[in-house]
């Protein structure tokens, strides 16, 4: 195993890819002892658009924070909503950005690039691989087929289920476990 997929759903598409290790709910998160670079999908519903409408256990915005801690140690990328309030509470940079502390810099892309029925905007949170050192990205142009959710005007497309919502698209799965692959932590010497 060499990438770690952590916070992955049961019936993740991430089981199905060679070397990686996945922590879905019932392999808790929280005991991923590293070693690897990661693919983190912490819970969102708390730190999202929604989210009072949402209705977290306690413990979901520890998660996140434990993710943004484990990317930053390990390297990987780490996956949430465009627009999380997780940015701002972490100090994470802004899609376009300057890099922090970290080398971490931000990447903002629709995950309908990687086959998601909607377009759902995304942002990554990268650290251990730079801009020019990434996996192609793939573009496609036009509107997604679904949106995540709509006002119902003329302008009206199907709804994508929760699960579809939750699900990561295979071809984005493997994109993000080649973007952790490629990312390199220097250990830092303490002075």
């Amino acid at each position: 195993m060499d990438v770690a997929v952590l916070f992955a759903r049961q019936d993740s598409t991430y089981k199905a890819l060679p070397d990686v290790d996945v922590y879905d709910i019932d392999r808790d998160a929280r005991t991923f002892q590293g070693g690897m670079p990661i693919v983190a999908h912490p819970p969102c519903r708390a730190w999202g658009r929604l989210r009072a409408f949402a209705n977290p256990r306690p413990d979901e915005m520890n998660l996140a924070r434990l993710a943004v801690a484990l990317v930053r140690e390990f390297g990987g990328v780490l996956e949430h909503p465009a627009g999380s309030t997780l940015w701002s509470a972490q100090m994470l940079p802004r899609p376009g950005g300057a890099r922090d502390q970290y080398g971490g810099w931000t990447f903002a892309a629709p995950q309908m690039w990687w086959g998601h029925k909607a377009e759902k905007a995304t942002w990554f949170y990268i650290v251990g691989v730079g801009p020019s050192d990434m996996p192609p990205v793939p573009l496609v142009l036009g509107e997604a087929t679904h949106v995540v959710q709509s006002r119902k005007r003329q302008d009206y497309r199907p709804h994508i289920t929760k699960a579809e919502r939750e699900h990561t698209p295979p071809e984005l799965a493997a994109w993000l476990v080649e973007v952790a692959r490629r990312c390199r932590i220097e250990k830092r010497i303490a002075a």
